[in-house]
């Protein structure tokens, strides 16, 4: 029996995606750079902080420029307060409050998350109980702060989603190197599972330091390669999703496409693609 491995879109074996906090007007800056280079983000804003405090995007900058350029906006607390510092019913009113202001400005379903503040205390059973009321509250990911690393695998729990680095990481580039130099087909056969880079940070911190200069050159290495697919968050969520609710015979001859995204994957070294709602032979 060969080994079966998730691909991105169109067979692709790596992916890039960005996360920025709090809705800073220098988002506006970012999407403009990192479009440049074929590359989405999903900014993570607060519901009750919009337009009304100096340097924050306003509703018009969200749906003109985010929005309107196919970037995502998720859920970061209505007032940013950290859920594991926070009762449970405080933190399920301050993560619903937020997600209600933002479908209603938008005319959205939000479904993503970025933690707010810090994840202090977002572990065992004090996570458990996290993870429930976010469920049932239908956020499907949320993103925890740093904890920096250069694996560049999918989430077991999207609850606890890891990025790979901050931007100001001072290994970046050399996280970036080896991303970029990993080859599924050179790969030992257990070891080409799917990998995505993903980078978080918040955009008023280019202004602070002074450093745009530090996109370009992120931008610059990783972005515009044709064997990476660009995607926010919400589009991995939902197209591992896709790729979990595939449907196969018990002899592992055939594979049925439920769901409404085409997905592809590889058993052996051979890439299929089983479009939505299809059934096909696999060889």
């Amino acid at each position: 029996m060969k080994y079966r491995f998730l691909r991105y879109p169109g067979g692709k074996f790596k992916a890039v995606t960005l996360s920025y906090d709090d809705g800073c007007k220098a988002d506006l800056k970012l999407c403009e750079i990192i479009e440049r280079y074929g590359m989405k983000v999903t900014l993570n804003l607060c519901g009750a902080m919009i337009g009304d405090y100096e340097g924050r995007l306003t509703e018009e900058d969200i749906k003109e420029f985010i929005l309107g350029h196919g970037h995502e906006i998720a859920n970061h607390g209505n007032w940013h307060k950290a859920l594991g510092l926070l009762t449970e019913i405080n933190g399920i009113q301050d993560t619903l409050n937020c997600r209600l202001a933002l479908e209603k400005r938008f005319s959205l379903i939000i479904r993503g998350m970025a933690y707010p503040d810090t994840a202090k205390n977002i572990s065992g059973e004090k996570y458990a109980k996290i993870k429930e009321y976010l469920t049932d509250l239908g956020i499907v990911y949320a993103r925890t702060p740093s904890r920096d690393n250069d694996v560049f695998d999918l989430p077991e729990d999207f609850h606890l989603w890891t990025p790979t680095a901050h931007h100001q990481n001072e290994k970046i580039f050399e996280y970036i190197d080896k991303f970029l130099a990993l080859d599924d087909k050179k790969l030992y056969c257990a070891s080409r599972w799917p990998r995505l880079f993903y980078i978080w940070g918040h955009s008023s911190e280019f202004n602070s330091n002074n450093n745009w200069d530090r996109l370009e050159s992120i931008c610059e290495k990783l972005g515009g390669k044709e064997d990476v697919w660009y995607a926010t968050n919400i589009e991995i969520y939902d197209y591992v999703t896709a790729y979990n609710s595939l449907v196969f015979s018990a002899d592992n001859t055939r594979a049925y496409n439920p769901t409404l995204i085409d997905v592809w994957f590889d058993i052996g070294g051979t890439v299929y693609c089983v479009k939505s709602g299809e059934t096909i032979d696999l060889v």
